[in-house]
């Protein structure tokens, strides 16, 4: 484990795990110690990871100020994580919420960026509608078994905490690829993975910013946008009108696979984020 102090002062943590180039990986939840993350499927064999825990999580220090939880403040925490490590570019990694910081990075400071992957993103700072299509995908899991019970939990109203824990756990099938061990074993572990400062702050107060969109489309780095079949937030249809706004994007639907692809498929997730960071890509 290693610490940088940030803009503010707050001191954060990160862990570097592999051998190759840098990857620097922000997490999603929002609000989640970046420990989820995992080797990302064995990429950590083609790059190093440097996975950054965001402020308030994981083994990061809580800020003074809990504005700075927010999704338009955390791209300065990887902004000075950059220049921690020395590096005059880099190539940046998002999943989930932390898509949304890393473009909002991206459109901030493009002459830092080689190369820009977003997986199943939060869409929510471009203004895309994040569950087009979602009844299709839906529909195409019908008959598992555990199907009814899972979209009934996930419109579910719980009333206690222990209430709302069960229907996280039932609606848990709905992220993954297949409800098999690798994925009952990360959904398990995921309530004590999440600071609720930083999740009730990511989005407090938010407005997006409507010059986003063009400056995204204007933007020169190579972006990789990789999206399960089976996720239902961002949609696949969702993850292709942010491919469309891109001007210079690769989309990479992985079949069988969810919100978290390197639990459902490692080796073909592993392979197809590789193959963009060497430039085969596309």
């Amino acid at each position: 484990m290693e610490r940088f102090r940030s803009w503010d002062g707050t001191e954060l943590s990160f862990r570097l795990i592999g051998s190759g180039p840098p990857l620097v990986c922000v997490p999603g939840g929002p609000g989640q110690a970046v420990e989820y993350l995992a080797d990302l499927g064995g990429l950590s064999a083609h790059r190093t990871l440097v996975l950054l825990d965001n402020r308030g999580t994981g083994a990061s220090e809580v800020p003074a100020d809990p504005g700075t939880y927010r999704v338009d403040r955390l791209p300065e925490d990887v902004e000075a994580l950059r220049a921690h490590l020395g590096l005059d570019r880099m190539d940046l990694f998002g999943h989930s919420a932390s898509g949304g910081v890393c473009m909002l990075y991206a459109a901030r400071y493009p002459h830092r960026l080689d190369r820009l992957v977003l997986v199943d993103p939060s869409l929510r700072v471009t203004g895309i509608q994040s569950d087009v299509g979602v009844e299709e995908v839906l529909a195409e899991r019908a008959a598992e078994p555990w199907f009814a019970e899972a979209v009934a939990a996930l419109t579910a109203e719980a009333g206690t905490p222990e209430e709302l824990e069960r229907y996280r756990w039932l609606s848990a099938p709905l992220l993954y690829g297949a409800w098999n061990a690798a994925a009952q074993a990360q959904a398990a572990a995921e309530p004590g993975q999440f600071a609720a400062p930083a999740t009730d702050g990511f989005y407090a107060d938010f407005e997006p910013d409507p010059t986003l969109p063009a400056r995204l489309a204007d933007l020169p780095t190579p972006v990789l946008l990789v999206v399960g079949e089976h996720d239902i937030w961002p949609t696949r249809e969702a993850v292709r009108a942010l491919a469309d706004l891109f001007g210079n994007a690769d989309l990479v639907v992985l079949p069988g696979a969810g919100h978290f692809p390197w639990v459902d498929d490692p080796a073909a997730f592993a392979a197809t984020v590789a193959s963009f960071l060497t430039g085969a890509a596309g």
